[in-house]
């Protein structure tokens, strides 16, 4: 008995619509797809299938970048299709974020079948392994017949791929899919429609459904509530942001222990749930008596490394054992100290550590220090520069509206956040591409974070916008409303704070780059809404409230180099008001 759902036109039509019939029944609802000739069987599939949204983006390296983006904002695999040739090759900046960040693709480049191969033919590259080991699976699917063993084959394969995106850690598969001609849904005269009368499609697609979640329980160490411990929460992007907060803040509650809280984790927007939470480490840290006072005996590490370089070398000095908690079963110890992993989940940490009894001291000594340097902080802004960058971080916590995505690019932005994004309880979910912390893709990661959803904002500084402008040729498809703000210092404001920035030449031209884009030509050359903002309190308002549905670019003008000595004078002077 045929299915509506399938395609019977000839072989390559029936394996395309069961490859994708099969996502759709273990759970995915996104494909982007990005244009060519040996994908036409699939590309065919999704675009018919009425279960999957399928997005036509057009620059292979933003469609992966886009589908990162919509796998980040609900924590499901996007699937991810292209052509042969090199069309696959731009995907790998992508890939090895979802593979660092733990986000599920499941990545499907079309190739010519093996009689094609390594002969000259045209759009032809080595695909086999072509992420290395970016990837939790490979594998290449066989070139499509029209044989019964052969599809359960198929739809066994591809359902697999999917769990392995899932479990046991998220991340990208690929699955290389070769084609002979005709690539095209040309009716062969019925053949194929007569092999799939005598299938039974509905029991064959029964048993399949979405992985399930998994729960690791493990031994856990006695952790004890007297000792001067400390959870460093660093960037974690989870699919449920208040949920995430709530079990950290349980675990806080109960042993009594302070929590650095790292901007590019949900807990500052969700200060009410987390006890004991610190936010102005870095600027403690810089004092050197306080660093050595509030040194650790324990550290309990939740989401991933610090952003802070001041946090993490501190960290990395300290003789205290340092428990990270992760699922992931390669190394994660990029400190190389006193590490060990504890694979276990958030959930059954917080059911299983000890309760405190006693007031901690520990805990005592680092609120001083925060409320201190926070109150230092507070007043010192009233005497810096209207536009200064780090402002910019302040009046977006300040004034985006209740619980609005902020997606954040790496470099100063990330920073900046980090150094002066107050607690509170907005419940701003932050979003970010933190685990191999390239600026590349930045634009079309955040358009997929908005596609579909809340309205969103980027926060991003020129340097990374540039990268990636192509990202708004998404915008015909884009459904949703995305507000970038534009820090444009022309250049890279990052490297003013490395030491290399004293040796100039060749500071400027070879690590500076800086550049003179009119933005906002740019922006009208794409059709995207541009406003230069004049101040903070026009910044505010534009972001209090956000448009429903576009793109729009707020440009902030600033000066590289005055922002930079801002940031060395200010932390400065707060490291020697706490001695």
């Amino acid at each position: 008995m045929l299915s509506s759902e399938l395609d019977y036109r000839n072989v390559n039509a029936l394996w395309g619509s069961v490859l994708v019939k099969t996502l759709a029944h273990v759970g995915v609802k996104q494909a982007v797809i990005s244009p060519g000739s040996r994908s036409t069987p699939l590309a065919m599939a999704f675009a018919a299938h009425a279960g999957i949204e399928a997005i036509p983006v057009l620059d292979e390296r933003s469609a992966a970048f886009f589908a990162l983006g919509l796998a980040k904002q609900r924590g499901e695999p996007v699937a991810l299709l292209c052509t042969s040739g090199t069309a696959g090759a731009n995907y790998f900046p992508a890939i090895i974020e979802a593979h660092e960040s733990n986000v599920p693709l499941i990545v499907i480049t079309a190739d010519r079948p093996p009689e094609m191969r390594a002969c000259a033919s045209g759009q032809t590259i080595d695909q086999l392994k072509l992420f290395g080991s970016a990837v939790n699976f490979f594998h290449e699917l066989a070139v499509p017949e029209l044989d019964e063993p052969r599809l359960h084959y198929l739809r066994q394969t591809v359902a697999h791929a999917v769990e392995r995106a899932l479990l046991p850690n998220a991340g990208p598969v690929h699955l290389n899919a070769p084609f002979r001609d005709p690539l095209a849904p040309w009716d062969d005269g019925g053949v194929t429609a007569k092999f799939a009368r005598d299938i039974d499609w509905d029991l064959f697609f029964q048993h399949l459904a979405p992985p399930p979640g998994t729960s690791v329980v493990t031994s856990l160490p006695q952790f004890s509530t007297d000792v001067h411990g400390l959870i460093v929460a660093g960037p974690v992007q989870p699919a449920d942001p208040a949920g995430y907060a709530a079990l950290v803040g349980e675990i806080a509650r109960k042993l009594g222990w302070p929590v650095l809280a790292d901007a590019l984790s949900p807990l500052r927007n969700h200060a009410s749930v987390v006890p004991h939470l610190i936010t102005t480490y870095d600027a403690i840290l810089r004092n050197a008596t306080a660093a050595e006072r509030l040194n650790p005996e324990v550290v309990l590490c939740i989401g991933n490394w610090p952003t802070s370089k001041v946090t993490r070398t501190w960290l990395e000095t300290s003789t205290a054992p340092i428990w990270f908690v992760t699922r992931r079963s390669d190394n994660r110890d990029a400190l190389h100290g006193r590490t060990r992993h504890l694979p276990v989940s958030l959930g059954t940490l917080a059911a299983e550590v000890p309760v405190s009894t006693d007031p901690n001291g520990y805990q005592q000594m680092w609120a001083g220090y925060e409320r201190r340097t926070r109150e230092a902080m507070d007043a010192r802004w009233p005497k810096l520069d209207e536009l200064f960058e780090g402002r910019v971080a302040k009046v977006l916590a300040e004034n985006l509206p209740v619980g609005a995505t902020l997606c954040v690019a790496n470099s100063m932005p990330a920073r900046d956040v980090e150094y002066f994004w107050p607690a509170n309880d907005r419940q701003v979910r932050p979003l970010s591409n933190r685990g191999a912390n390239g600026i590349d893709g930045t634009l079309s990661t955040a358009l997929g974070c908005a596609h579909g959803n809340q309205p969103t904002v980027l926060l991003t500084g020129d340097l990374a916008l540039l990268h990636d402008t192509n990202g708004w040729l998404l915008q015909e498809k884009f459904r949703g409303s995305l507000t970038v703000v534009l820090i444009n210092n022309q250049g890279g404001g990052i490297f003013e704070h490395l030491p290399v920035a004293r040796f100039d030449p060749p500071f400027e031209e070879f690590f500076a780059t800086p550049q003179l884009v009119d933005f906002e030509k740019l922006c009208a050359a794409y059709h995207v809404e541009h406003v230069l903002i004049g101040d903070c309190r026009q910044l505010g308002e534009l972001v209090a409230t956000l448009p429903e549905k576009g793109i729009r670019v707020l440009e902030v003008k600033t000066d590289r180099k005055r922002d930079a000595s801002t940031r060395r004078d200010m932390f400065a002077e707060l490291a020697v008001n706490l001695g």
